[in-house]
């Protein structure tokens, strides 16, 4: 039995891992026992405060222009300041303050404060990623991409601690704990990763290269980089992807809650129990199902996960209400969520890494980053306002757009050349 597991992809790849990228999956679960504990009444958090489905929508947009303009900036700041600077600084800036924020919010304009700075976020995804893949072996992308997701995963182990707290002490008191704990739990995270790492060598040779640059010179670099974008049907295909993943995502995170809470009727208690269900299910599906999928094919997965996605959508608007029937459905919805996302989070962050130059990675990555950021901005309005209409509009909306990305995955795969080119 040991000499199987040993076998397993994914174990094999784990036992592999060295230097920045082993530090960078090794703290990843920390994220998810901070965040993920609060994530699941973020939204039913807000609309105690007397907040509207549309404030909601509104703040998850202020989230989205901020990531924004942060996208568009970290390139330069990545290159100037490195790699593991970056991430230790933006980290605190953009969840550990947030994260006080929230614990001590009171009405709409707390949030819209906590939104602007985490969208910082957005420096430290370029520069993270750029940390964990940048030293890493390229073949291995894949199954690093794989645990990182399996990693915030684990958090679903201690979601109940979510549950109870509510239980015993009310929602409001509940959240603002699990905000605090957010907050010293990314703190540490922050300070033990900064430990653990060293400055890639990538990120060395950008930051000889922008010595003595103003940041208009740096920023004008971004020319050559849509240049390059721009020649790249694999890294617009990679954008394209992004893009529909992202604001799927967003559109899903923010309004599922209102949709279970307020609409199917989930009690308050219960809430933190379905993404454990569905966090231990991409689990045992990462070791499973998306194990299995290879580098050199990538195309019957996007298909799958797009597929998977509008099934869920589906079943999800279909849920009747709390009964027998109505959780079974929920639970079902969930496994397909599970499937979906699991494939596309996996797959987008593949297809970036694989298509993208090693030497241009900070640059592309920025402006990749800032045109998701910027076509997803609307969304959390366009949601928020479908949402006071119906709750179950923002995942028609959802299942609309994931059928693009079948379309879209149709269109660059079925031209052989065009493929070929981009890788």
């Amino acid at each position: 039995m040991r000499q199987l597991l040993l076998k397993h992809p994914l174990i094999k790849t784990l036992t592999e891992l060295r230097g920045n990228t082993r530090a960078c999956v090794v703290t990843e679960p920390m994220w998810g026992l901070s965040m993920n504990l609060c994530l699941p009444y973020a939204s039913v958090f807000m609309l105690s405060f007397g907040m509207s489905d549309s404030q909601v929508g509104i703040i998850a947009s202020i989230y989205m222009f901020s990531q924004t303009i942060f996208a568009f900036l970290s390139g330069a700041i990545i290159d100037r300041y490195g790699r593991r600077w970056s991430t230790a600084v933006f980290d605190l800036l953009s969840w550990s303050l947030p994260s006080l924020i929230w614990a001590f919010s009171q009405s709409f304009w707390y949030f819209a404060v906590a939104a602007l700075f985490n969208g910082m976020m957005r420096i430290t995804t370029v520069s993270w990623n750029c940390l964990l893949v940048e030293d890493a072996p390229k073949d291995k992308i894949t199954h690093i991409y794989s645990w990182i997701i399996i990693a915030g995963n684990l958090s679903a182990l201690f979601a109940p601690i979510s549950s109870i707290l509510v239980s015993r002490l009310t929602l409001i008191p509940a959240i603002r704990i699990l905000y605090i704990n957010a907050f010293v739990m990314m703190t540490l995270k922050v300070i033990v990763l900064y430990r653990f790492t060293t400055e890639t060598g990538i990120g060395m040779i950008r930051q000889e290269a922008v010595k003595g640059m103003t940041w208009g010179q740096m920023l004008g670099g971004y020319k050559g980089a849509v240049q390059r974008i721009l020649k790249s049907p694999g890294t617009i295909f990679s954008i394209v992807v992004s893009v529909l993943v992202e604001v799927t995502m967003m559109i899903n995170t923010t309004f599922w809650q209102i949709i279970a809470s307020r609409s199917i009727g989930v009690s308050d208690t219960l809430l933190p129990i379905f993404p454990m269900i569905k966090n231990v299910m991409a689990i045992i599906l990462f070791f499973t199902v998306l194990s299995r999928i290879k580098q050199s094919n990538l195309k019957t997965p996007l298909f799958g996960g797009f597929i998977c996605a509008i099934i869920s959508a589906v079943l999800l608007v279909s849920v009747p209400g709390v009964s027998v029937f109505g959780y079974a459905l929920l639970v079902l919805s969930l496994l397909f969520e599970s499937l979906g996302y699991a494939t596309l989070s996996t797959l987008r962050e593949s297809l970036v890494a694989i298509h993208v130059n090693p030497e241009d990675r900070s640059q592309i990555m920025a402006l990749l980053q800032t045109v998701v950021m910027l076509v997803s901005v609307p969304f959390g309005y366009i949601g928020g306002a479908l949402s006071d209409i119906n709750r179950s509009l923002p995942f028609m909306l959802n299942i609309g757009l994931l059928i693009l990305g079948i379309v879209a995955t149709m269109y660059y795969f079925g031209n052989e050349k065009t493929r070929l080119s981009g890788e």
